[in-house]
């Protein structure tokens, strides 16, 4: 597969969170506990989040999926990050004699001005934010909104890190 070029044609190397190629199907139940509408997310072959539709509020879906093929799920409204299995992407593994692998997508427990950040977007037009009678730091952040993208770059530098102490500890 081509790696994706930069203008002036040189390759860009391809992002570590993305879908591997494999040919081991893994079966998946995606169970919303929470009482928002989820997105659905794959992150594809580039790295690039791909919705695979919504998941209504306490009901379930079986999703055959592939070991190695990443899924982060969002709030349709509002693009919170919501977790699954309690963490923040599931990588689905290979199970035998067909069984199902069960995946928990649940709300984070949000800092109260996480809270209260969701709750201005959602009554508060985002052109009056600068009206608001608050501090220049809180209207910076409620213009800063959650994004998929800027989720997975975090996710990205969190996992090359990772790579690079385990580098470390091996050459020590």
């Amino acid at each position: 597969m081509p790696q994706p070029q930069e203008p002036g044609g040189r390759q860009q190397p391809l992002p570590l969170v993305r879908s591997l190629i494999s040919r081991l199907q893994a079966r998946v139940v995606f169970c919303n506990r929470t009482p928002r509408t989820v997105k659905l997310v794959w992150i594809n072959f580039n790295g690039e989040p791909q919705s695979y539709g919504d998941l209504q509020p306490l009901t379930g879906r079986t999703v055959t999926t592939y070991v190695g093929h990443p899924w982060m799920f969002r709030d349709s409204e509002s693009d919170d990050p919501l977790l699954v299995n309690n963490k923040e992407m599931y990588l689905p593994s290979a199970l035998e004699n067909g069984q199902v692998s069960l995946a928990n997508i649940t709300l984070p427990v949000f800092s109260l001005r996480e809270r209260c950040l969701q709750v201005v977007r959602k009554l508060v037009r985002s052109e009056d934010f600068p009206r608001l009678e608050i501090a220049r730091t809180l209207q910076d952040e409620l213009a800063q909104k959650p994004s998929i993208h800027a989720d997975l770059q975090r996710i990205s530098r969190r996992v090359e890190q990772k790579l690079l102490e385990n580098r470390e500890a091996q050459n020590t």
